[in-house]
């Protein structure tokens, strides 16, 4: 995949898409509950198409929690002992976990596996800190 086009196919094919724009696709990642009898948690995901200094990247981010409603402190110190991609940034009025990847040259599983660690970790940060499913 090393056209943005190439890569929305590619999330058409695989992920569950709920909006599309020129430079933007989100999809709604499921997860199951531990218990059979536990409703199905979701995260939605933003992936992007950035161009920075001429170069094409794709930014995946996807909101946890608003910024007013949880410890930033104590949100970043769990970032930080946890995760192995992305990071933590406000914006607007959430915090949003997110991770960017060049395009060019960029494999499928190079971006599924962000993919899915990005929304994971979003989806666990959204459990612990606002025990809601609210992205």
């Amino acid at each position: 995949m090393a056209a943005w086009a190439d890569l929305v196919r590619f999330i058409d094919r695989e992920y569950d898409v709920t909006r599309r724009e020129a430079d933007e696709v989100r999809v709604r990642i499921h997860y199951s509950g531990e218990d059979v009898d536990d409703d199905e948690r979701t995260q939605i995901a933003v992936v992007a198409r950035e161009e920075v200094d001429g170069q094409e990247w794709v930014q995946i981010a996807t909101p946890f929690a608003r910024v007013e409603e949880v410890d930033v402190a104590r949100v970043l110190a769990s970032i930080g002992a946890t995760t192995v991609v992305g990071g933590a940034v406000i914006m607007g009025e959430y915090l949003v976990f997110r991770h960017s990847l060049p395009l060019r040259n960029l494999d499928a599983n190079e971006f599924v596996e962000p993919l899915e660690l990005v929304a994971g970790s979003a989806e666990l940060l959204e459990e612990q800190f606002t025990g809601g499913d609210y992205y």
